[in-house]
């Protein structure tokens, strides 16, 4: 705020200066009391200025009665899960009644560096969605793989004090801060320094060990297992983030711990939501919708999206309808029948209407992000797969989420000890090579629940280093979709009888795409049912998504990194062969 546009709303709030706009006829949900009342709401320079009284305006609009809603907030999110840039993102999740993000871009950060966060802040720089950054804390997520960076407290200290990073990202090392680890502890000094956030990670952490995590600082967590677990965090001082993504989804698990007295400690957030799941889900809407519809206060539940958040994270101008506030808000019929925005309002300008985007936002060149392919002398050799014994380790997939279970097999070998394929039984092979230091890396090891009758499917999207992961029953088709990846600078591939059966090509740091939202969607719903139909990959399961957390060493029970097979219960590599 400066001092001019501060006169320029006390003059209009007082009636002696035309408004902007006025919005006619709402009924204005209250966060702070947790009500309605009806009012016509006066807008000057994208600020809110006061409602009703003696005041003019050059442009009105109608509302008809609905519902005036202020903008919802998501909490923590990746917008590389979506797979869209964050202008397309932008255009994306608007109309669904999301006017600001906090975002952690720790997944393109894992690629490409400080040049992905560089990239991220441009490409939001000028778009209508606000885009809040916390500063990744975790890359790489464990030093049992190669990612393409390594940020440490110095990189953070460069960005820190910029006012769109509002702090220190999530805290997924809980070992480090438990241990008081020097490189971490740097890290959250620097948010302590300039009083930022930071944001935790900590699921099935209690007891003493919360007490410690929370006494450095850590002020939130999406990762709550239990209501239990997140009354206890909530008692502790923390926020609690009620998330509603993809894969993962623990609004209706947690609900049942959200109270009268809590609920101020509540937030929402998506976290990592793919495309085709905010198409027909929507986004933030969806999972406040989904806690209103079962049983939660409609306005205790909007207060949490909007109010807490804010607030959490001290962004000062937003969260509420309310003289001084900054116009983001939404028109809905409903807030008990499900949360639809008809049109959404940000700065006071009608963004979208009816779902779609009013103006779609331009795209920032991808400087210094784009394809990220560095790999070395891959070749069919590279997955060759000769375990010592025929009993082997298998990594087993659990539908439904992202932890796998550690399970066991017996194979057939040929004579010189390669795994042969055996389609009586639903194994498959699994590799991951490295794709950002020209190291040379790969690993393999051996999957089942997949489902695949015959060929390959390729991703670069790999949690949490996005290197290059691949699944298949024959080396032919496993190689050949790499090297496709390879060429076309990352995204996901399938290929069947040495044949290409479709690719959703990833450009930017082969995790997103400048493509529109409907031409994402449309390929990735083709290409799922190709996996579907010609593959024979599980129906339930999600064929790319399942595949790129494979390679995720935070997560039990076993995942494959390009160094190996690795149990992350005992947090080691362990051989193939039992």
């Amino acid at each position: 705020m400066t001092k001019e546009k501060a006169i320029a709303l006390i003059e209009t709030a007082m009636g002696r200066k035309d408004a902007d706009l006025v919005i006619r006829n709402a009924e204005i949900i209250d966060v702070y009391s947790r009500s309605s009342f009806r009012a016509d709401v006066y807008i000057t320079e994208g600020t809110i200025v006061g409602f009703d009284g003696e005041r003019r305006a050059r442009n009105e609009y109608d509302a008809k009665g609905k519902y005036l809603v202020p903008g919802f907030i998501d909490a923590h999110c990746h917008i590389e899960s979506s797979h869209l840039s964050p202008a397309e993102f932008s255009n994306t999740v608007i109309p669904y009644g999301t006017t600001t993000v906090i975002a952690d871009p720790h997944e393109i950060c894992n690629v490409c560096g400080l040049d992905g966060l560089d990239y991220m802040l441009k490409a939001s720089e000028d778009i209508p969605l606000s885009v809040f950054f916390m500063f990744p804390s975790c890359v790489p997520a464990t030093p049992f793989e190669h990612s393409g960076a390594i940020l440490e407290a110095g990189d953070m200290e460069r960005y820190i004090d910029n006012p769109r990073i509002l702090g220190l990202g999530e805290m997924m090392n809980y070992p480090g801060v438990a241990n008081a680890d020097d490189s971490v502890m740097e890290k959250l000094n620097a948010a302590y320094r300039r009083g930022k956030n930071i944001d935790g990670h900590a699921p099935s952490i209690t007891g003493q060990g919360l007490d410690g995590y929370i006494a450095a600082g850590i002020s939130t967590d999406h990762e709550c297992e239990s209501a239990e677990e997140l009354q206890e965090k909530i008692r502790k001082g923390m926020y609690v983030m009620l998330r509603q993504g993809t894969a993962c989804r623990n609004v209706l698990q947690l609900l049942p711990g959200v109270n009268e007295g809590n609920w101020r400690r509540i937030l929402f957030c998506t976290d990592d939501r793919q495309p085709q799941t905010i198409k027909e889900e929507g986004a933030v809407n969806y999972g406040v919708s989904l806690a209103v519809q079962h049983g939660l206060d409609p306005y205790t539940a909007i207060g949490a999206a909007t109010l807490n958040a804010a607030e959490c994270y001290g962004l000062k101008d937003r969260g509420a309808i309310a003289p001084g506030k900054k116009a983001d808000f939404f028109l809905t019929e409903s807030i008990s029948e499900g949360i639809v925005p008809d049109e959404v309002f940000i700065d006071g300008v009608l963004a979208a209407t009816g779902g779609k985007i009013m103006k779609k936002a331009g795209h920032a060149e991808p400087v210094n992000v784009r394809g990220r392919m560095d790999v070395k002398d891959f070749s069919k050799e590279k997955l060759s797969f000769r375990p010592g014994s025929d009993h082997v380790r298998v990594i087993d997939i659990i539908p439904g989420g992202v932890v796998t279970g550690a399970g066991e097999a017996y194979i057939k070998r040929s004579n010189d000890g390669e795994w042969i394929h055996d389609s009586s039984c639903d194994i498959l092979k699994l590799a991951v090579i490295e794709r950002h230091h020209g190291t040379g890396n790969s690993a393999v090891a051996l999957i089942r629940g997949y489902g695949m009758k015959h060929g390959a499917v390729a991703t670069s999207i790999a949690h949490d280093s996005h290197n290059i992961i691949v699944i298949g029953d024959n080396d032919d088709d496993m190689a050949a979709a790499v090297q496709h990846l390879i060429a076309i600078g990352g995204g996901i591939t399938m290929f069947k009888d040495g044949k290409e059966l479709g690719t959703h090509v990833l450009e930017i740091a082969g995790l997103m795409t400048d493509d529109s939202m409907e031409d994402v969607v449309r390929c990735l719903e083709s290409m799922h049912e190709t996996a579907e139909k010609e593959l024979g990959v599980n129906k339930d399961i999600d064929p790319f998504m399942t595949l790129c957390f494979m390679a995720l060493p935070v997560i039990p029970s076993y995942k494959l990194t390009d160094c190996g097979l690795f149990d992350v219960n005992s947090f080691t590599f362990v051989s193939s062969s039992l």
